[in-house]
């Protein structure tokens, strides 16, 4: 039977969370079945299970980056396999967790058109975690047991891109492995200015710096980097 175990306060925002342990596997997947695709986030951690509440802020965050890999993607013509808040999880590990978004973007042309199978199949090639407020459970160390090469990570005010590393740590680079051409410090100023900007306009404008600026340094870099 599991255990509750008394929310934390809640962050900024209002970010709820509620922790359970001595859940079983099968007793995790039954709750991601009646969860389904309500407005939670559900981690597992080896017995210890967290359901989350989410923020308008956090969506507008995870929403923003994620259309703006996907746009950037559209039109430097990058592939790039979308799969969202998937609930990564392996049994052998005893750990899942739904990512904010997720891409393969290296590994796209494996996994297009299907369904993914981490027992057979390799996890996404990036993640995104926006931080609001922090886990108590140690979501970075469930994306390291399931193999997740890169993760970005913004907490509202800072944007890392991190890598695992051979040692199963994850390690805090300047560029990004799946975009190395992209300048990350514009993307923090993106996401800065969407603090005071309207979606409708700061959509528009970051497009036109796609075109504009993006593109030439996409074609630059891979003009370097084709032999």
């Amino acid at each position: 039977m599991a255990t509750v175990f008394e929310p934390r306060a809640a962050a900024k925002e209002d970010e709820s969370r509620l922790l359970f342990h001595n859940v079983s596997w099968d007793e995790y997947e039954a709750i991601l079945r009646i969860v389904g695709t309500r407005h939670v986030r559900v981690t597992y951690d080896r017995g210890d299970l967290e359901i989350m509440t989410k923020s308008q802020g956090h969506e507008r965050y995870k929403k923003l980056i994620g259309w703006m890999i996907e746009s950037l993607t559209a039109v430097l013509e990058i592939p790039c396999e979308a799969a969202g808040e998937t609930t990564w999880r392996k049994k052998a590990k005893e750990r899942g967790l739904e990512a904010d978004e997720s891409y393969y973007t290296l590994n796209a042309e494996l996994v297009e058109c299907r369904d993914v199978d981490l027992e057979v199949d390799p996890p996404p090639d990036l993640t995104i975690e926006v931080e609001i407020s922090q886990s108590v459970l140690d979501r970075i160390a469930i994306y390291a047991a399931l193999g997740v090469p890169e993760i970005w990570r913004y907490d509202g005010e800072t944007l890392h891109v991190e890598c695992l590393s051979e040692d199963g740590k994850y390690l805090t680079v300047p560029t990004s492995p799946s975009f190395p051409f992209l300048p990350m410090e514009e993307v923090a100023a993106w996401l800065q200015r969407s603090d005071h900007l309207g979606q409708s306009l700061l959509r528009r404008q970051f497009l036109h710096w796609v075109r504009e600026t993006l593109v030439p340094l996409y074609q630059v870099w891979r003009a370097a980097n084709s032999h």
